[in-house]
């Protein structure tokens, strides 16, 4: 994708003029991003995906207020047979479905309009199926967010706000103190670009043709991990790492024949602070270790991802592309897929890298590769993370 492109998915901005105006820092609405667009879905089709088992899914009501305290919502995780849903006729439900571009090819292929953005931060694509009314009430999102009207429409609040606090007693996080400085209402094919932490509450209209079509809002999210989240992640991995080297090694044990008898024994030596400090400093001696482990924790499938057995080999004159389901990355000296790590150099990372960009590769370009190379990708294609193509 050229970065300097104008898109009509931004609304005539090129990805790096989107990127310098508004990614993190303000909102953006786009009509008719996509002209004509037609759900990729049937509510129908949601709703089988919603019933699977291996389908994250949330089930949002609005209810009644009864006595004192009585939370004004409910919410219950799937998966859901279609008899447990409610009417359709019923207003102020909400149906949420996650992940479905793992799941639905046309989803996938949607997700990849917007990889302007790296794919290190791309997440998902959710679908939120909503009757009349229906909504998650005000709240605030951890990350940037492309909410795209698939069909139907709904009523948009929106608004910069400090006061982040949240209800006391609701299983939804839904602010305290909501303070909405914009109001629209999106139709298919329209779109609103969110930065992180900026409050908003969409809620399902009525279609002004009284046609009675379903409100049906796709979210592109991105990942924003926390800090104490990745720094957990990558000790881990470092620590495992360490410990697979030390495993054919005498380990170095702590030693302290200048140690002195002491009238404190609860005291930490200082010596067995500064010994515990270098060994961490060993974990890290590798100046790529700690990028390896970043790349294989960005790549990493979710837990519920599963891949199904591919062929052994290909057929002369197939090429190859990734399953939707792969996550593929790469850094200087490293090509990362589904939490694997694999260095590379020369020829080989030149068509790899091509891999993880284009998601394809050509059989010209598989001829390329060093032998080593292509029996990583023939076991790729074993096991189901790449896909055979003519």
């Amino acid at each position: 994708m050229e970065p300097s492109q104008a898109l009509s998915l931004l609304g005539g901005l090129s990805p790096r003029q989107f990127m310098r105006r508004h990614w993190q820092k303000r909102p953006l609405l786009v009509r008719q991003a996509i002209a004509d667009f037609k759900p990729l879905l049937a509510p129908a089709q949601l709703f089988e995906l919603a019933a699977r088992q291996e389908v994250e899914s949330r089930l949002i009501a609005r209810i009644p207020g009864g006595r004192r305290n009585e939370p004004a919502w409910q919410m219950r995780h799937g998966p859901f047979s279609r008899r447990s849903l409610p009417p359709l006729r019923r207003p102020e439900w909400t149906l949420l479905v996650q992940g479905v571009d793992l799941h639905h090819a046309g989803a996938h292929e949607l997700m990849e309009r917007f990889r302007f953005i790296p794919d290190a931060r791309l997440d998902d694509l959710m679908i939120s199926y909503a009757s009349e009314g229906g909504g998650v009430g005000p709240h605030f999102d951890s990350y940037d967010v492309f909410l795209l009207q698939a069909s139907g429409s709904r009523s948009w609040q929106i608004g910069a706000q400090s006061d982040l606090r949240l209800q006391d007693g609701v299983p939804l996080k839904i602010l305290r103190e909501f303070e909405p400085q914009q109001e629209m209402v999106l139709h298919a094919g329209d779109m609103l670009y969110l930065p992180p932490r900026y409050a908003h509450d969409g809620v399902a209209v009525a279609s002004a043709d009284g046609s009675g079509e379903a409100c049906m809002t796709y979210s592109i999210g991105f990942r924003a991990p926390a800090r104490q989240e990745l720094a957990c992640a990558l000790l881990t991995r470092l620590a495992d790492r360490a410990q697979d080297e030390l495993s054919d090694l005498a380990p170095m044990l702590y030693r302290d024949p200048s140690q002195q008898a002491t009238h404190a024994p609860a005291a930490v030596p200082s010596a067995l602070l500064d010994f515990a400090g270098r060994a961490v400093q060993w974990a890290l001696r590798d100046p790529r270790a700690l990028a390896c482990a970043l790349g294989e924790y960005l790549s990493e499938p979710k837990a519920s991802v599963w891949f199904e057995a591919g062929p052994e080999r290909l057929i002369p004159g197939q090429g190859v592309r990734l399953h939707p389901r792969s996550r593929m990355l790469y850094d200087e000296h490293h090509v990362f897929i589904n939490g694997e790590a694999f260095v590379v150099s020369g020829s080989d990372a030149r068509v790899l890298r091509m891999l993880a960009d284009e998601r394809h590769l050509s059989a010209n370009s598989l001829r390329r590769m060093s032998p080593g190379a292509a029996q990583s990708i023939a076991q790729w294609l074993s096991d189901g993370w790449l896909e055979a193509v003519d």
